[in-house]
């Protein structure tokens, strides 16, 4: 696939939308793109386990083997994750993952392709075991001791004192965020973001390649959807 050819198809083909898994807005704008560019795929950043636990909204049971498999550090920081998303979604009446939820249940209604981009949650987390530092892990616990002793401080820092949680943030606070994770968790942004990036666009890259004529639009969340515009324009990392 040569790179004029590769570009072409990429600015025709996709389009992404960077969500907010608790944003009603999200849920919105998907329905709007479905609706007014009429994709023949939806690819979401799921992989199948995620895709099956999401859709038939069972608690999957986990096991001490399963927690040794992807590391302690691994499952408690997707413990975390859960709990915190969990809250917020009950802040602003929205079901973290509601717009993926819509984003399948879209394929379903319109008889589209779906297909599942993200790496298996089994490795992402038993990434970020293997990857976490004490360092990271020092200046995660002080932050979260800042966080709790001046939250309003800690907002203004990151930019985000006038952070609406129904809406997906704008690009710039994006980027500020990401760019911090980057700077202070370096190992972190790598398990959670660059890696996944990097696997989520060699999953689209082979969609083209066996569906050249075909639309697909891309759910992903928004910390994502810098990186992997990046890499997209980029032939040598696929």
């Amino acid at each position: 696939l040569n790179t004029f050819l590769y570009l072409k198809l990429t600015m025709n083909n996709v389009m992404i939308i960077g969500t907010s898994h608790i944003a009603k807005q999200s849920v919105n704008e998907i329905k709007t793109a479905v609706s007014a560019w009429k994709p023949d795929i939806i690819a979401v950043e799921l992989d199948l386990q995620r895709a099956a636990a999401l859709m038939s909204e069972e608690k999957s049971k986990v096991t001490l083997a399963m927690i040794l498999k992807i590391g302690i550090k691994g499952y408690l920081f997707a413990k975390v994750g859960q709990f915190v998303q969990q809250k917020l979604g009950k802040m602003v009446g929205v079901s973290p993952g509601s717009e993926m939820k819509e984003a399948l249940n879209l394929v379903r209604k319109e008889k589209l392709e779906a297909a599942f981009i993200d790496q298996p949650i089994q490795i992402t987390l038993k990434n970020f075991s293997k990857y976490l530092t004490w360092k990271e892990k020092f200046r995660f616990f002080w932050d979260m001791v800042k966080g709790l002793i001046t939250p309003k401080k800690q907002m203004r820092e990151m930019g985000l004192d006038q952070f609406d949680l129904t809406k997906v943030p704008g690009k710039e606070v994006v980027k500020k965020l990401v760019n911090q994770m980057r700077k202070r968790y370096p190992n972190v942004y790598r398990a959670l973001v660059s890696d996944r990036n990097k696997y989520m666009v060699r999953q689209i890259v082979k969609i083209l390649r066996k569906n050249p004529d075909k639309k697909i639009l891309v759910v992903i969340g928004a910390g994502h959807e810098e990186g992997m515009r990046e890499l997209l324009l980029k032939v040598d990392v696929v």
